[in-house]
Parts: C-alpha cells; structure tokens; sequence
C-alpha cells in the first residue's frame, strides 16, 4: 500500500532513534516490520539458513515493457508465471522459461492499487485490487468472468452519501488477497480498512464473515494473504500482529503461530507433503504447517539475491520460489539448494 511506502519514508527520520531504544525495551510490531526489519534480517533460533541462488534475468521483458513495484507472484498448472504490479500493464504473463507472452486486463478501471492475484485450480486468475475494493476473476482465456465488490464512484456521493458511506458486508474496504476452496467457495482477506475474513459462494453470494481488529485468537491487525491446505485448513497471514492464525472453512479459530518476523506473503506447496513460505521483510521462512520454522532464506537488501519487502510470493514446488520484490520493483526466481 502507498501507505506502507510513506511511512517507511517517515521512518528514516523519525522513527530510527526508536528502533535503537528497542534494544532495551520491547517495540511495537510496527516498528519491528518497517523499522528493525529494514536495517537487517533478524534470525530465527535453531533455525539454519537455507541456501539458495537466483536465476539471473529470468523473466524476459519487451522493450517497451517495464515493472514498477511489484507486490504478487503466481504460478499456473502449465507453469506460466503471473507477476502483479504497480506500473502501467499490471498483471503480466510469462512461459515457464521467463518469456513475456502477454498483459492482460489493460484498458479496465480496476487497476488503482493491484495487489495481488492468484490461480485457482482451474487456471482462472482472481486479481486483488485493494484501492478499487475489487476482486475480479479471469477465465484462462483472460476474460472477465466474476467482479465481487464495487469499486468507488465520486459521483454516488452527490446523491447517495448515507448509502455509500460504509461498505456492506458484501462489499470490501481494501482487500488485500484471495482463494478458492476445492468446493468453489470463495475466501477473501479484507484486509487494510476492515479486518476480517469475508467467504462467498462459487457463484460469488456472501455467506459470512469473521473476525475484527485486535490481537485475541480470531481477531486481526492486517489480515494480508491466505492459503488452504490439502486438509482444506484456512492459513492467514495476520502481519502487523506477526502471526499466522489457522481456521476452519467456517471460520473456527484452530490455531496460531509466529514465524519470527511479521507475515506478508504466503503459499503453500502441492504434493502429500506440504510445507509453507511465508514472505517477511528482508527473508523468507519455510514452515512446516504446524508452524515448526525449518529455515530462514536470504537477508535484506535492493539487489538479486537480498530481499526487501517481500509482498508476494509463489512456491510450485519445495526447491523453488517466486519472490516479489515490492521496494525493488523486481521478481526474483529462487532455486533452494
């Protein structure tokens, strides 16, 4: 969010002298994500490094092709990859060997803060745009086919302000990820301005809600991207209390744990033997899914092979991971040794 981008700029004036004191005291998870985060990767104990190498020029991009922040990651059944990003053309695809085969979605009013976007097992893409309140779903021919929410209209305002002032329960305030279950049901994390997880039906009908602002089981402080796993568990990333809480498809609080950074991006491997990776803020933790940290990746910086915020994030498979780069306006293949 632009509003993450300020701060972080506030924080090399104002909030350094703060992340010094917290060497004596405790630091609020806020500092800790913008602050501490961004001078160095903090480690996990008992936990090893991981080694990894970066594939150098991966993705292939036309001349007159060219990325700003990018912030998702994602990976079809054929292997093509979908990065998400903040520059003109947002949602751009590529092959499996990183060749540019096409933008799509260029010329619809839904691009004003993209976010995410993810495939579902069909290969449709859901995108994620959190200054629209939109999530749209495109079919594998990239054509619209479902629109939950409603993006912002100035001119409701003149003739609708008590209607328009709050978003219904349908109806989102800053989304900032979604999934589908095997059964089509749909899971969104709203997200910024609300906080809460929101489930609809495969044919788009909201059926309930859960969750609020706070730091009890269930509740959230920034609910920011959610995976299922093969048991049909709901992982979501809670960042700013740094944890990530696991519930049923109703909504059932199962439990929680802390990787020991605060939690901005998550997927999940296929296969019978699923771990998670969870994208923080200058690395990345690969967690078995009772929250058991096997190892950290990487440590922070601006070039290939240091990670800055790590927004979006994508693992086909348990040696390989797509790491989107927000501060770096870069995508980075990640082949783990």
């Amino acid at each position: 969010m632009r509003f993450a981008t300020l701060i972080a700029a506030a924080a090399a004036t104002t909030l350094l002298p703060l992340a010094a004191a917290a060497q004596t005291g405790p630091a609020p998870s806020f500092l800790m994500d913008y602050v501490v985060g961004s001078a160095q990767a903090q480690t996990t104990p008992g936990a090893p490094q991981i080694n990894f190498r970066v594939e150098p020029d991966f993705l292939k991009l036309p001349d007159d092709v060219y990325m700003a922040e990018v912030v998702g990651a994602a990976v079809s059944s054929k292997g093509n990859v979908l990065v998400t990003h903040r520059g003109t053309r947002s949602l751009l695809e590529f092959d499996k060997d990183g060749k540019f085969l096409r933008s799509f979605g260029d010329g619809l009013p839904i691009f004003e803060g993209p976010h995410n976007a993810r495939y579902d097992a069909q290969d449709n893409l859901w995108y994620v745009d959190a200054g629209n309140n939109l999530i749209v779903k495109f079919d594998k021919d990239k054509r619209v086919r479902m629109v939950l929410g409603r993006r912002p209209e100035a001119w409701t305002w003149k003739t609708h302000v008590i209607e328009r002032a709050a978003p219904s329960r349908e109806n989102f305030y800053q989304p900032t990820d979604v999934i589908a279950g095997p059964d089509g049901s749909l899971y969104v994390s709203d997200g910024y301005g609300n906080s809460r997880i929101a489930k609809y039906t495969k044919d788009g009908v909201f059926v309930k809600d859960w969750g609020t602002r706070g730091a009890q089981p269930g509740d959230f402080n920034t609910p920011h991207n959610l995976v299922m796993d093969a048991q049909n568990n709901l992982y979501v990333a809670d960042r700013q209390n740094g944890r990530v809480q696991v519930f049923d498809t109703d909504g059932k609080f199962l439990r929680e744990f802390r990787p020991g950074g605060n939690p901005w991006s998550l997927c999940i491997t296929p296969g019978p033997d699923q771990v998670l990776f969870i994208g923080s803020v200058g690395r990345i933790f690969k967690v078995a899914l009772d929250g058991k940290v096997l190892g950290t990746i990487g440590r922070y910086g601006k070039t290939p092979g240091t990670m800055d915020w790590v927004h979006g994030i994508a693992c086909p498979d348990a040696k390989t991971v797509f790491a989107a780069q927000e501060l770096s306006w870069r995508l980075d293949k990640l082949i783990l040794e």
